[in-house]
């Protein structure tokens, strides 16, 4: 199964982290939006779509590059996040089931988050993603790859 990780990871990292821990077990590379042609992805069987939460939604960079998919034959996607907060990732499933994606599962963590006002004090979930997370990252990365 040919596999891509698109991921926008900016304030901590914290997204990129979760990506690094599925990619091997998925043997996929692990992609900013612009490095990667939106039709290039056509030719992967499954794609994972991941950012942290900004203001309530995903990043824009990675909302953008959904918008500028394609449309065409059904391919199977995945969504991850992290954020301070319990994330809503229908929006982006709806988008990516829009561009002609089947969304075979989500995956969340919660996350260091020093959006204001929590800047303040030094940020919330304070170590996150923990240990824990990053395995629970891992066991969700193998159910894709053994998933048929």
């Amino acid at each position: 199964m040919k596999t891509a990780l698109v991921c926008v990871s900016v304030s901590h990292g914290n997204t990129r982290r979760i990506a690094e821990q599925m990619a091997p077990i998925l043997h996929a590379p692990i992609l900013e939006p612009e490095e990667i042609d939106p039709a290039a992805l056509a030719d992967y069987d499954l794609v994972g779509f991941g950012s942290g939460i900004f203001n309530l939604a995903f990043h824009p960079r990675l909302r953008d590059f959904v918008r500028s998919l394609p449309e065409g034959r059904p391919r199977r996607a995945f969504v991850y996040v992290t954020s301070g907060f319990p994330p809503r990732t229908h929006p982006l499933v709806q988008q990516l089931e829009g561009k002609g994606y089947q969304v075979v599962d989500t995956f969340a963590c919660r996350a260091l988050d020093t959006w204001l006002p929590f800047k303040a004090v030094g940020g919330i979930r304070k170590g996150r993603p923990d240990a824990a997370d990053l395995a629970a990252a891992r066991a969700f990365a193998e159910k894709l790859r053994d998933r048929p």
